[in-house]
C-alpha cells in the first residue's frame, strides 16, 4: 500500500479550498507562527483576510495585529494575493 505524507498545512490548505473560515484562519496561524516552516507575514495576512471576509472575528484581530508589523507594500501584496485566491475559486 502506498503511503502519502501530508503536513497539517497540506490538509488545511485542502480544507481551505472550500473557503471554510476556520481552515483559512488556521493557515494564517501556521504562517504567522512559522509552525511548519518559515514565518511569512504576507501569507499569514492573506489567510487571515480571507477568514475575516468569511466571518471569522478572531481573524480580523490577528490581521490588524500583523498589519502593524508590515509595510504598506507587504499589506498590498497580501491583499492582492487574497483577491487572486478568491478569483481562483470561480
Amino acid at each position: 500500500m502506498a503511503r502519502m505524507d501530508f503536513s497539517s498545512r497540506d490538509t488545511i490548505e485542502f480544507a481551505a479550498q472550500g473557503g471554510q473560515p476556520d481552515a483559512l484562519f488556521e493557515l494564517g496561524l501556521i504562517y504567522c507562527s512559522g509552525r511548519e516552516g518559515k514565518v511569512d507575514l504576507v501569507e499569514a495576512h492573506k489567510w487571515f483576510n480571507l477568514a475575516a471576509m468569511r466571518g471569522n472575528q478572531e481573524a480580523k484581530r490577528y490581521r490588524h495585529e500583523l498589519a502593524s508589523d508590515m509595510s504598506k507594500a507587504d499589506i498590498a501584496r497580501a491583499q492582492k494575493m487574497a483577491r487572486e485566491w478568491m478569483k481562483s475559486l470561480h
